[in-house]
């Protein structure tokens, strides 16, 4: 009798994960007393960053959202050096009231908190990494201005007076896709649901891999951090007598492992490096474990389905609603500021 052939993991595209995020945006879209404006700046000529914001222009413009792209320094003019202008267009943006949220990566701290639709910056990137889910907009106000964080929830519902806190558009994005394939197990407490999951993420960029790794360490997953020069092991810290003040979030260990051998023990694999070059081996994966490819290039070999049961090619789709979720977020920020200083 001949062997029966493997069959291959399902390819899965964007469209199937975006669907319900799209939905969500359109109903917040009507519930909006005008439509929301999103400036994005860009400083670059580099392709990659332009067709980024010409896929979000289509993407705002199909929902309603007003988008302004305002192109400064090389993306303007060959003459000018890469971010040159930037600084002061964001400046312009932060004051100008009709403006909602700002996309940048050049000088993203210099972007208003209550405008920053990507999620980086530094108050947004504390919560995250401390596992701090819900904020008082309020706080968004001073750097320096010191106070007590919500105290830590069982049910992904905001304690009375706070929001959610805003998360980097692309680990949002893999997380919800994580979530729609049932990486994620909803019969755990809410903040356990990746327990018992090791995850490898290929790349520890502040913009991806380490908010990443942190997002799903948090959520009680086994996380080995890839870079260039180290691997690293993120775990979630418990929460006990000794640390009861503190949100339990993750902790960065040093790993021993090679690549090759944290591969093998991962249940999930996402790669997200820039380069064409890099590829992972379809050999070295676990057999039937779920790969997700976020780099512009496709970071995993052709046969990629031939070990994984679950291939997810691109989150760009998804990105781009996290995103248009962030600035309707922020707009909650707004609201909530209004409700009390008219009260």
């Amino acid at each position: 009798m001949p062997d029966h052939p493997v069959p291959k993991g399902l390819l899965l595209k964007a469209d199937a994960v975006a669907g319900p995020f799209l939905t969500e945006v359109q109903q917040s879209l009507t519930t909006r007393p005008r439509a929301p404006k999103l400036v994005g700046i860009l400083s670059t000529s580099s392709a990659p960053s332009r067709s980024y914001a010409e896929f979000t222009r289509k993407q705002c413009i199909a929902l309603g959202v007003d988008f302004v792209l305002r192109e400064v320094g090389a993306a303007k003019d060959a003459a000018f050096a890469e971010g040159e202008g930037v600084e002061e267009a964001i400046i312009e943006a932060n004051g100008d009231v009709s403006v909602d949220g700002i996309m940048d990566h050049y000088l993203q701290q210099v972007v208003s908190p209550f405008k920053d639709v990507e999620g980086l910056n530094f108050k947004f990137h504390f919560n995250l990494y401390h596992n701090i889910r819900y904020l008082d907009p309020q706080t968004l106000i001073s750097s320096a201005q010191l106070v007590q964080a919500p105290a830590p929830t069982t049910e992904d519902v905001p304690p009375a007076g706070t929001v959610k806190s805003v998360l980097p558009c692309t680990p949002l994005a893999i997380v919800k896709c994580l979530e729609n394939i049932g990486v994620y197990n909803t019969i755990l407490p809410y903040g356990d649901r990746a327990y018992g999951k090791t995850i490898t993420v290929i790349n520890r960029s502040e913009v991806v891999g380490r908010p990443l790794a942190a997002l799903l360490a948090n959520d009680g997953a086994r996380v080995f951090s890839v870079d260039i020069d180290s691997i690293q092991e993120y775990t979630k810290r418990p929460s006990t007598a000794s640390t009861r003040r503190y949100h339990p979030h993750h902790t960065v260990h040093p790993c021993v492992r090679a690549l090759e051998e944290c591969l093998a023990l991962s249940d999930v694999v996402v790669s997200a490096v820039p380069s064409a070059a890099y590829k992972v081996k379809t050999a070295v994966l676990k057999d039937g474990c779920v790969c997700v490819n976020v780099a512009s290039e496709k970071n995993f070999e052709a046969d990629v389905r031939e070990k994984a049961s679950l291939y997810i090619p691109a989150v760009g789709k998804i990105t781009i609603l996290m995103l248009l979720r962030n600035l309707l977020r922020l707009g909650q920020y707004q609201d909530l500021l209004v409700s009390r200083a008219s009260s």
